[in-house]
């Protein structure tokens, strides 16, 4: 068990730091687009086997590891500030995504996240049985199933995917030829009812990933809103002028999302109830661990020393200070923000570290958590007598951090998981996580700038769980007003799904969770569909075949090359449109633009489905 082992290598760094940068950069794009980040292990593991065992011959299941290992780390740290930080442009804060700034947060959260980590690996991964980490434990079972010919299967048909998606995402943004979204709405009497349809391959690839479970809890949230709430608001007063489809947006925009806020603190605070037994005697084991005199330690559970864990906290410290301070103009509140930072950073990463172990990283209700830290932080910043743009600065650069550490510590522990099960050794794998939080950090805010620039984060680009902090932090410290009704309606009907979940259905296969319901109500309806889409193929193409390893599930890796591809023509075509400024405009009626595509997005799905059920 304790053989030397090829892992930490050159070629493995260099690997994962390309996939990292494209992972990132995708996650994102998506993101801001549909409020959801999928996981890169798998796509990462089955590509660097691909590389490793088809190219050069080699076959090192660690070197693997460690490329999906700093993969999934920057694609976790780009959750962490799309939730968040784009908040501060829609409020006025920032004029534009400021690099520094923005790098800082971005190095300064994930790091932390996987520092607060590494106290916590035996105790979480390795001694606690209850936590399965299952997608930890499905990469692992790529890693170990994979032979040279999957490897380079796997890698042509993710190639597949990025090329058709790509083509799509081209016709949408640059050529106009299909539409981004489907929509019809009708007022009848004083309610309005809406059906429509985003038409993208990454959402349908979303659905396809996330599986069934999770896209009907997103699509239940979508009609609670959508369905349910628009109707029974009516029409106000002051919206009677307007179309019904642009009313629908408007009652959702100003009013019904808030629904879900309410739903999400409730989930917020119920998860850390929930999982307090466990982390606390987590953090026991942890201070066992390091009483513990043993000077003899297995490679397979040496952790990066305490002096290096230590250098790095004291790191994030000092930058997320100056910076705080460089923003605000008041060391004395920057100091007590910076503090704040940390301890609500170390409590959300043992949280989150916890929950994806039970639930898996799909079901992390980070949204959540990050929504508890921004109360919290607002709470007490308003009980100092801070307002205007220091607070609302202060506020959400707490949150901020305390997202990038709460993502990055969940993507971490499945990796960790990963490693665990193969046989790795942890202290490669942190600094693996370590270069995979720094050097994709660097590529968030230009990425972010061009997206701004081309789309519009808060209109193309919704930026749901952004918008809805920006909208929060102004009805605290500025001149917003925030729905109160509504958030307590959102709180009562969170209330009353965790009573189901929790009576009615706790043995059962099919579980309310909370959050995905809860980001299902503050997402458009129009995301949802097209997931539900997904998760439908899925759950069709499962019933007629049993497969385990996901490594094989050709469904899998095309739709990580349709998020992948869409993501990276979306960025491309930004980069066009920053420059030209232009869409190219050939001419159609809408009619026709719709027809084709719903016709192209079919084919897609159908393509999507004959491809999975050859698995």
């Amino acid at each position: 068990m304790d053989a030397k082992v090829k892992e930490f290598t050159l070629l493995a760094v260099g690997l994962g730091i390309v996939i990292g940068v494209v992972m990132t950069a995708a996650n994102v794009y998506l993101g801001l687009y549909a409020g959801m980040t999928v996981s890169a292990s798998i796509p990462a593991a089955v590509i660097a086997m691909g590389v490793f065992k088809g190219i050069f011959k080699v076959d090192s299941v660690h070197q693997s590891n460690v490329v999906q290992t700093m993969a999934s780390a920057g694609e976790s740290l780009a959750a962490g500030i799309i939730f968040t930080l784009p908040a501060l442009v829609i409020v006025g804060a920032w004029q534009d995504f400021e690099f520094w700034p923005t790098t800082m947060i971005a190095i300064s959260g994930g790091l932390l996240g996987v520092m607060f980590m590494i106290p916590l690996r035996s105790a979480l991964i390795k001694n606690e049985e209850e936590l399965i980490y299952p997608e930890g434990v499905a990469c692992a079972a790529v890693l170990g199933a994979g032979s040279a010919e999957e490897g380079k299967r796997g890698f042509f048909t993710i190639l597949k995917g990025l090329v058709f998606a790509g083509v799509f995402k081209l016709f949408t943004s640059a050529f106009s030829l299909i539409l981004g979204s489907v929509e019809w709405a009708k007022k009848i009497g004083g309610s309005t009812y809406f059906v429509g349809s985003d038409i993208s391959p990454a959402l349908l690839a979303v659905g396809y990933i996330v599986k069934i479970e999770v896209a009907v809890l997103v699509f239940i949230g979508g009609i609670i809103g959508f369905s349910v709430a628009i109707p029974m608001v009516g029409t106000p007063a002051d919206l009677l002028e307007l179309n019904a489809v642009d009313l629908a947006w408007s009652l959702w925009s100003s009013q019904v999302r808030y629904l879900g806020v309410g739903a999400m603190i409730v989930g917020g605070v119920w998860s850390i109830i929930s999982v307090r037994k466990g982390i606390s005697s987590g953090l026991s084991g942890l201070a066992e661990r390091y009483k513990s005199k043993s000077k003899t330690v297995s490679r397979v559970d040496t952790d990066m020393p305490l002096i290096g864990i230590m250098a790095t906290l004291l790191f994030c410290f000092l930058i997320m200070l100056g910076l705080y301070n460089s923003l605000i103009g008041s060391f004395g509140l920057s100091l007590f923000t910076t503090i704040l930072m940390i301890i609500c950073s170390f409590l959300f990463v043992a949280v989150s570290s916890y929950i994806v172990g039970l639930v898996g990283s799909s079901n992390n209700p980070v949204s959540g958590m990050t929504i508890s830290a921004l109360l919290v932080s607002a709470a007490l910043f308003l009980v100092l007598g801070e307002k205007g743009d220091s607070a609302i600065l202060s506020t959400l650069g707490v949150a901020a951090v305390v997202c990038c550490a709460a993502c990055t510590a969940g993507d971490c522990s499945q990796d960790l998981k990963t490693g665990y099960l193969i046989g790795a050794t942890p202290k490669f794998q942190q600094y693996a996580q370590i270069i995979g939080v720094i050097i994709p950090a660097f590529t968030i805010a230009p990425v972010l700038t061009l997206l701004h620039e081309a789309y519009g984060i808060g209109e193309g680009l919704k930026a749901p769980q952004a918008t809805l902090f920006a909208s929060i932090t102004k009805a605290l410290f500025g001149d917003g007003n925030l729905p109160v009704n509504m958030v307590v309606y959102g709180m009562i009907l969170g209330v009353v799904v965790l009573l189901i979940d929790g009576i009615f259905l706790k043995n059962k296969k099919f579980r309310l969770h909370l959050m995905p319901m809860a980001v299902g109500i503050y997402l458009p309806v129009t995301l949802a569909y097209p997931i539900l889409a997904g998760g439908l193929i899925r759950y069709f193409v499962e019933r007629k075949r049993k497969l385990e390893d996901e490594s094989k599930d050709q469904g899998v890796l095309l739709s990580s090359g349709f998020i992948a591809g869409e993501a990276i023509m979306g960025v491309l075509v930004a980069i066009y449109l920053y420059f030209n400024g232009s869409v190219i405009d050939l001419g159609l009626g809408q009619g026709m633009r719709e027809a084709i595509s719903l016709l192209l997005f079919t084919g897609l799905a159908v393509y999507l489905f004959r491809t999975a059920k050859k698995s």
